[in-house]
């Protein structure tokens, strides 16, 4: 049976989207067969930055209500083999989630993947509850920013409150992914340190991903970022994505600043 993840954020527009996209592709170049759940019924983004919108024929509505099988609706990576993709749907809304639904879904994907990468929508209403009502795992999105915290920290009370497994006396791991981090920001004290808001949600860092304008570049070509080699953003979801995979990575520290000299020459032969 493969583990499920619910990828939350609470805030909007923090790259929750983003992240679930280059996470599944993530996983599947470490050889694990990963499929990434669009769970933001009315909105449907993750087709896109996937690349995969051309191919959607039967979404996941129409699987939980039996008018599709997921074989049917299951949608094969482009670029890699082991990772595959169910579209939300955009002509119904989140009203259409029930939860007994949702557990055979979750269920019958995890007998075939190792990893079943769910993406929330953003807020906290019953769209999310379902989200993470039956996942194992959270990958928490955020920003370094006062309103994004919050919001995550709203979104991590109801993760404890209202999946299967804390009712049940277990515990949902959680892991934190700050996105966006600007180093000079960081430096000046314009921008909260991952430090602070490891101490403001006590969860565990999984990774820190840098400010990189390729990451809309690669989005509005559905490529993730992950792929281009060039990308510090996407260099940063490989390592998340290893580190997911049980295999061990250095963090590597994205909030110091290249400022002097030598830099400064060095970025001239760049």
């Amino acid at each position: 049976m493969g583990i499920v993840i619910a990828v939350i954020s609470g805030k909007g527009g923090v790259g929750k989207t983003t992240a679930t996209a280059n996470l599944g592709l993530g996983v599947a170049l470490n050889d694990k067969k990963c499929v990434v759940v669009d769970f933001d019924i009315g909105q449907r983004n993750l087709d896109m930055i996937l690349g995969l919108e051309n191919r959607v024929v039967y979404d996941i509505v129409q699987v939980m209500e039996g008018d599709a099988s997921v074989k049917q609706a299951l949608i094969k990576s482009k670029v890699n083999e082991n990772l595959f993709f169910l579209a939300a749907s955009q002509s119904k809304d989140k009203t259409v989630l029930e939860s007994d639904k949702v557990h055979k879904l979750v269920t019958e994907l995890k007998e075939d993947f190792d990893f079943v990468i769910l993406d929330a929508p953003a807020g906290i209403e019953s769209g999310y509850e379902h989200t993470i009502e039956f996942a194992d795992a959270a990958i928490i999105v955020v920003n370094p920013e006062v309103s994004s915290i919050r919001d995550a920290d709203r979104a991590i009370g109801i993760l404890d409150s209202k999946s299967y497994k804390v009712k049940n006396g277990e515990e949902v791991a959680k892991y934190l992914i700050i996105n966006r981090i600007d180093a000079d920001m960081v430096q000046k004290g314009e921008m909260l340190k991952s430090e602070d808001i490891l101490e403001i949600l006590s969860v565990k860092l999984l990774g820190k991903v840098p400010e990189d304008k390729g990451v809309i570049d690669a989005s509005n070509q559905g490529k993730p970022v992950i792929l281009d080699k060039k990308s510090l953003a996407g260099q940063a979801y490989l390592r998340i994505a290893s580190r997911l995979c049980g295999k061990k990575v250095d963090m590597k520290d994205i909030e110091v600043a290249n400022s002097g000299f030598f830099s400064k020459l060095s970025g001239m032969f760049k």
